[in-house]
């Protein structure tokens, strides 16, 4: 503080006023979703083969040691460190822990405050409950009515206000209100309006005397933009949910970091440990931002992971290793899931991924499934099927996205699909719910589908161009991957639902054995 207290001085002698600007640094993460260790470009676990190549990112270990870092080099300062929710549900750590680890390493890092954020209401109330007993720092969420659910009913806080240097800094928080269709909160978890309810929370800190306020939020930027907008009082929104990579350096930048609404700045650092946001802000005496500027800070591997962490990382994962070997389900032939057969027609794999997608979220309205050929990477032998095979099915950790497109959108898809099959290329669409016929005589985004069938009660009809379908894929594809960039615009979209292959190894122990097969959905002409 000394050295703000100068400058102060130096302007109080010069402008005859006296000031007292106090500036906070704001580290912060938000959708780690249990990368509890490194990944990779993918965004799924990195490999020690990565690691030696300086290939991989993140995970808790380089989390702690640039958390420290920055700590060290601003000793003195004035340093807090936030999560805007979902740090479960991704990983295998979560699948083996349900959130203890998740609990352990944050609570080593040393967060200040934490939101809620939807996947952590995936195990229910209890889930979320046994975090919050487990960890020392806060967690807040001021849109929940939390008083008919006995759990957690005085667990989760409003808001906090934390003491920084010699000041009050308050934090409110809200969660998505599509929670209760993107996880499961309960019947007793009531949600209310997120915009309502901060603005509650700013005037309950404004009477207190509480002039800068954080809002540390899970409900996607274009959300927190319109928070930012429509609730005065709040200084700076700390979000996450929608996975936004915000930067002034990266190519891949949604915007500018922070985004700046009025006086208010927006931040977000992408997701799955990967980067560190990194904000300083500076107020005035009145409360009123005067600055705000940073940077994420990539957690590449110019960050040596913290030594300490990284072995208790290694010595939590060995039974996640031997959970690997588990048997999951028997399949009674093999399942073929080869590259070369995959990405140029139907394949039992691509029906088994497909129709496990769709089976997980038929009873939500969801008619269609599609799955990229490219996101198979294996087959497996007739017999035993261990998780570890699922894995290596389907390694990319992809979460289910569901979300509603025209039936013409859906044509378009498929064109997408079929366009670059002589190159093999991974966009080939494999499909539940739906029959297609196409014909390579055709040149490719010309019409090639000549032909689109889906299930309507027991009967398969023609697809109406100009009728909306639910469907679910994966994230990567609903994100536009693959040439998929007409799913972009879908309308309701979700993309972080539960683990693509823990949706597939359910599917397959529901349905053991397993009988793999072909069912002509896919015509080749």
């Amino acid at each position: 503080m000394t050295r703000l207290f100068c400058a102060a001085s130096a302007l109080a002698l010069t402008a005859g006023v006296a000031s007292a600007d106090f500036t906070l640094t704001i580290l912060h993460t938000n959708d780690i979703h249990s990368r509890i260790e490194s990944i990779n470009k993918y965004d799924s676990t990195c490999d020690a083969e990565g690691e030696t190549e300086g290939k991989c990112f993140g995970g808790v270990a380089r989390i702690k040691a640039a958390v420290d870092m920055k700590r060290a080099e601003m000793e003195g300062q004035n340093v807090i460190l936030l999560d805007a929710g979902d740090p479960f549900q991704g990983s295998l750590f979560y699948t083996t822990y349900k959130g203890a680890a998740e609990a352990e390493f944050m609570e080593a890092i040393g967060y200040d405050a934490m939101a809620v954020g939807n996947h952590e209401f995936d195990d229910g109330p209890e889930g979320l409950a046994g975090f919050i007993d487990a960890v020392t720092f806060p967690v807040i969420s001021g849109n929940l009515d939390l008083s008919a659910e006995a759990l957690l009913d005085g667990k989760v806080l409003n808001h906090v206000v934390l003491e920084v240097g010699g000041e009050k800094i308050g934090v409110i928080s809200a969660l998505a209100t599509d929670t209760v269709d993107t996880s499961s909160p309960g019947e007793n978890v009531i949600f209310r309006d997120e915009i309502e309810a901060l603005a509650e929370d700013v005037a309950t800190l404004e009477a207190q005397g509480v002039n800068k306020i954080i809002a540390l939020t899970h409900v996607g930027l274009p959300m927190d933009l319109r928070i930012a907008e429509a609730v005065p009082g709040i200084d700076v929104i700390v979000g996450g949910h929608s996975h936004t990579l915000l930067s002034n350096t990266s190519d891949r930048a949604s915007g500018a970091y922070p985004m700046m609404v009025g006086d208010t700045a927006v931040a977000q650092a992408y997701a799955y440990s990967k980067y560190l946001g990194n904000l300083t802000v500076t107020f005035d005496d009145d409360g009123n931002v005067v600055s705000a500027e940073g940077e994420p800070m990539l957690l590449d591997a110019s960050v040596e992971p913290d030594a300490d962490m990284l072995a208790r990382v290694a010595e939590m994962g060995t039974p996640i290793e031997e959970m690997k070997q588990r048997v999951v389900a028997d399949a009674a032939d093999a399942i073929e899931g080869a590259r070369d057969v995959c990405r140029a027609m139907e394949c039992a794999m691509g029906n088994l991924v497909a129709d496990a997608m769709l089976d997980s979220v038929k009873d939500q309205g969801y008619t269609i499934a599609i799955q990229n050929g490219g996101g198979l990477r294996a087959s497996i032998d007739a017999g035993e099927v261990t998780m570890g095979e699922v894995l290596t099915v389907l390694p990319f950790q992809n979460t289910l996205s569901t979300f509603k497109v025209p039936g013409q959108v859906v044509i378009d898809a498929l064109e997408n699909g079929v366009s670059q099959v002589e190159d093999g290329k991974g966009r080939f669409p494999q499909v539940a719910g739906l029959k297609y016929t196409f014909d390579m005589s055709v040149a490719p985004l010309e019409g090639r589908i000549s032909e689109v069938m889906v299930m309507e009660g027991d009967a398969w009809v023609p697809i109406d161009p100009g009728k909306t379908y639910g469907l679910v894929s994966n994230n990567y594809v609903r994100g536009g991957g693959d040439g998929y960039a007409m799913f972009r615009e879908a309308e309701e979209f979700y993309d972080y639902g539960p683990d693509l292959a823990d949706v597939t190894a359910a599917f397959l122990a529901a349905n053991a054995p397993y009988a793999p097969y072909t069912d002509g959905r896919i015509t080749r002409k």
